[in-house]
């Protein structure tokens, strides 16, 4: 199936299915646009962690035993600032810094972040149009027993331990959309919304101004995939946050986040069980495989998915 396709991503899960659709479908077909809501500066570095996530995966560098980084990556730099006194509970690798440098000090000569990513992309050979969701400052903030913290504060500096009650993006009722997001968004044969965690991959994508509008008023299909198979997250938190925000820990509690702008649901073989349920929201429900930690399957899953599609 030869197609305009456009993704909202953010993760792991996000990256490999993007990923899927560009093998099955050609990268050149598809759009991805990608979560800003994680970004953080790290010792003077701006870092992008989503779409670099996507960037890393579409280039084959990624380290897909960890699900995140360079593979082979090294770690002299971040050694050196750790005996210099410097934080370092955010793992830079040595190949991964490279990549900050460059787009920090682009930014630092005025360059918007999208233009940066075009460049990024351009320089990897990766051929998908990696769009951030928007060039102005959205961060994602989560309200815990203990306080308010900022996403990677919570993510990684606390490894996700806090109870979250509410999350919020920061920013994005005064961001607008990066150059070309909605019109990928309008122009779009299918869009998707990737199985990322719905509440701080694709949330803080939806909360910048025009894009839920713009899925809204959309007449064709707009496909969201589950991140939950069997109940679980294939990778992250997502499980305990659906308890703690107070949502079923289930394909249809993520389903039932989407009914407002999503037309159909794609949910897993493990989840056959709930299509129907998926359904009574309103939504066209899918079973498909849709697991693709093996790089080898993505092509699969994602020819499986155009296919039913079509």
């Amino acid at each position: 199936m030869t197609a305009r396709l456009a993704v909202l991503c953010g993760g792991l899960g996000g990256s490999r299915f993007v990923d899927a659709l560009a093998r099955a479908a050609g990268p050149e077909a598809v759009t991805a646009i990608g979560n800003v809501g994680d970004d953080v500066e790290i010792l003077g570095l701006h870092v992008s962690p989503d779409l670099d996530t996507v960037l890393y995966t579409l280039a084959g560098l990624l380290d897909e035993e960890r699900g995140w980084g360079v593979r082979d990556e090294t770690y002299n730099a971040l050694g050196a600032a750790e005996r210099l006194g410097g934080e370092t509970w955010f793992t830079l690798g040595d190949r991964d810094i490279g990549l900050h440098l460059v787009r920090t000090e682009r930014l630092r000569n005025g360059e918007a972040l999208s233009a940066v990513f075009a460049a990024l992309t351009e320089a990897a050979g990766v051929r998908v149009r990696l769009l951030p969701v928007s060039d102005d400052p959205v961060r994602t903030v989560l309200s815990t027993p203990g306080g308010d913290l900022d996403f990677q504060t919570w993510f990684v500096r606390r490894r996700h331990q806090d109870h979250v009650l509410a999350v919020r993006y920061v920013g994005a009722e005064a961001a607008g959309p990066a150059p070309g997001v909605l019109e990928a968004i309008a122009g779009a044969e299918v869009v998707f919304l990737a199985p990322s965690n719905p509440f701080v991959s694709i949330g803080p994508i939806l909360a910048v101004a025009g894009v839920a509008e713009e899925l809204r008023k959309r007449s064709g299909p707009v496909v969201a995939v589950s991140p939950l198979v069997g109940g679980r997250a294939v990778r992250g938190p997502l499980t305990e946050m659906m308890v703690s925000l107070g949502h079923d820990s289930s394909a249809v509690g993520v389903a039932s986040l989407y009914e407002e702008i999503a037309s159909t649901f794609v949910l897993d073989p493990a989840d056959s069980a709930l299509a129907a349920s998926v359904e009574a929201l309103g939504l066209r429900a899918l079973v498909l495989p849709i697991v693709m930690v093996d790089p080898e399957r993505r092509q699969e899953v994602g020819r499986a998915v155009l296919e039913a599609l079509a």
